[in-house]
């Protein structure tokens, strides 16, 4: 047991890393100074797991009681803003940090879940909300539409990831490798999609939504 903590502990601190890259670069591609930029990586490194422990009743929230994750995400920041003309603009390293990201922590929030005796919909739940929780606030703090409504596979391939790290719970598997088999299947399928431009359906309506609103006001 104390083997399993030690491992989610260092994926969790290794996904709060993953994801305050995404959050620093997504701060500096909307031009914020250096503490907007620290922040974005703060929110979305530490907002997922935040969502996740307060859905399992784990409080204070680790990021809270561990000054580790809120050092990984401020120095974190600090790099990217320093560092930001040698690789913001390649768009494609955010994309695949990003992807790795969500493996990472939809595994994570799935074994955490199981941790708290919850059920089966439950923990891929959690795992879902773990791997795009802070995505969601840093999308909403920059007045975007959240990217899990709109963006390519991006919350289905966490779905999909959560549910196969339930069928792994079944085979007797090490949690070392339940996690690297399911956070290796959100990355992959991520990664299609993206290339692919794979996309859930989309309602169509008559008219272009904008004008559709504006008949409705």
């Amino acid at each position: 047991m104390e083997l399993e903590l030690t491992i989610i502990y260092l994926f969790d601190l290794f996904g709060t890393f993953i994801f305050a890259i995404t959050g620093a670069v997504k701060g500096v591609r909307c031009k914020l100074d250096i503490l907007g930029v620290v922040v974005f990586a703060c929110t979305v490194g530490c907002g997922g797991g935040m969502f996740r422990d307060m859905l399992l009743g784990a409080t204070p929230v680790a990021a809270l009681t561990d000054s580790a994750y809120i050092l990984i995400c401020v120095g974190t920041g600090l790099a990217v803003f320093f560092l930001a003309p040698k690789f913001v603009g390649k768009w494609r390293v955010i994309l695949f940090a990003d992807s790795l990201g969500l493996g990472v922590f939809t595994a994570l929030g799935v074994a955490k879940g199981a941790m708290y005796g919850i059920g089966p919909v439950g923990q891929v739940l959690c795992g879902v909300f773990s791997a795009v929780g802070g995505g969601v606030v840093r999308d909403i703090m920059s007045r975007s539409v959240p990217s899990v409504l709109t963006s390519d596979f991006y919350a289905t391939a966490s779905l999909i990831g959560g549910i196969v790290y339930l069928i792994l719970e079944m085979t007797g598997l090490g949690i070392f490798s339940k996690f690297l088999i399911a956070s290796g299947t959100v990355f992959i399928i991520r990664l299609i999609a993206i290339k692919y431009r794979f996309h859930l359906p989309v309602a169509d309506t008559a008219l272009p939504v904008d004008d559709y609103l504006t008949m409705h006001k």
